[in-house]
């Protein structure tokens, strides 16, 4: 199923889209994405699947304003650094103090986010101390089911969904604190969409592709298999020392295909349109503004 956040009749709702995805049916019961997966359990996403096959009180989905599935997280987004092998390699000859060396373990870091855009939603530049504006396109990946001590075969178990998540990211910003949390987490720099698709409807590792463009231009094209880290691996070994609770969102890392990874660097600039893409999730599409 695809779960989503919107605006209809200047209320928020969160609904699931009929199969064709041309309408959206009201999730009653529920205040916001955060408390349906905390409460989610069989029963309930059934009544979800009945809800959307019935085309119960549906509207049509142009006729909504969109939001990011989860708009304002419960806690920061865990995100992975450098984990598709050519993405390292265009990092490293961006900023080789910033971003060379060995990395015998996962490269984890957070993002702040107050509130995510949407798809469809401008992204703020913050040009007054933004010179080099850069796009990441993302798996995002949603926990479901609290994950403490989860074993490998078991992290499936612990999923909830997947979304598309683009880590924009201040470079100059980035490289100049030697450390990413604040050049990531500028207000508005974690857009996410266009919905949540439940585990159900992708096949588990997820190998599914991943683009992104830049005023139609393609920029970054490979498949979501190719992590260093696969998600197995990644919601083991972080449950071993950090409780991973329901709702948590986790940013599996970008393919090669950045701004700063052009020769000469291309960053965006006020007007460009970002366009983030994961074949069977949608597509998140976003313009740059002041």
């Amino acid at each position: 199923m695809k779960l989503v956040t919107y605006i209809y009749e200047g209320i928020e709702r969160i609904g699931v889209l009929t199969a064709d995805g041309g309408k959206v049916c009201p999730i009653d019961g529920f205040s916001s994405m955060n408390e349906l997966i905390e409460k989610a359990d069989e029963k309930i996403m059934e009544n979800i699947a009945e809800t959307a096959a019935q085309e119960k009180n549906a509207v049509d989905f142009s006729e909504v304003t969109k939001r990011a599935p989860i708009p304002c997280p419960k806690q920061d987004v865990i995100c992975l650094g450098i984990n598709y092998t050519e993405h390292a390699k265009e990092s490293e000859s961006f900023d080789k103090d910033a971003f060379g060396g060995e990395r015998p373990c996962p490269i984890y870091f957070s993002k702040r986010v107050n509130e995510a855009p949407g798809d469809g939603d401008g992204i703020c530049g913050h040009f007054d101390i933004v010179d080099s504006l850069d796009y990441e396109a993302e798996l995002g990946v949603i926990i479901g089911k609290e994950a403490k001590n989860t074993a490998l075969e078991d992290v499936k178990k612990h999923i909830f969904g997947y979304t598309v998540i683009n880590d924009v990211s201040a470079r100059n910003v980035q490289t100049a604190h030697k450390q990413w949390y604040f050049g990531k987490s500028l207000d508005g720099f974690t857009p996410m969409g266009p919905c949540i698709v439940t585990t159900d409807e992708i096949a588990y590792p997820p190998a599914l592709k991943i683009t992104a463009k830049v005023n139609g231009e393609l920029r970054q094209n490979s498949v979501t298999n190719m992590l260093i880290t696969g998600i197995d691996h990644i919601i083991h070994e972080l449950s071993m020392g950090i409780t991973l609770k329901p709702g948590t969102i986790i940013a599996t890392g970008t393919p090669s295909g950045v701004g700063m990874g052009m020769k000469p660097p291309c960053f965006l600039k006020e007007g460009d349109v970002v366009e983030c893409e994961i074949e069977k999730i949608g597509s998140l599409k976003n313009t740059i503004i002041k």
